[in-house]
């Protein structure tokens, strides 16, 4: 896994507060409540609003 736990545990998304899970794939984390998808690039995640895709 690219992003490790403990950052995991950290983060949230940036426009809901909410928690966030890593993709199935590893592309990226999606957010549990909105639905937002923000980008890991590099292993980075990308953690800027205008970057989210949002994924049903």
């Amino acid at each position: 896994m690219a992003v490790s736990k403990e950052l995991l545990e950290i983060l949230v998304c940036p426009l809901c507060k909410a928690s966030l899970d890593v993709k199935a794939d590893g592309s990226g984390l999606k957010c549990v409540q909105c639905r937002r998808v923000y980008p890991i690039r590099d292993e980075i995640p990308v953690m800027l609003i205008d970057e989210a895709k949002v994924e049903d």
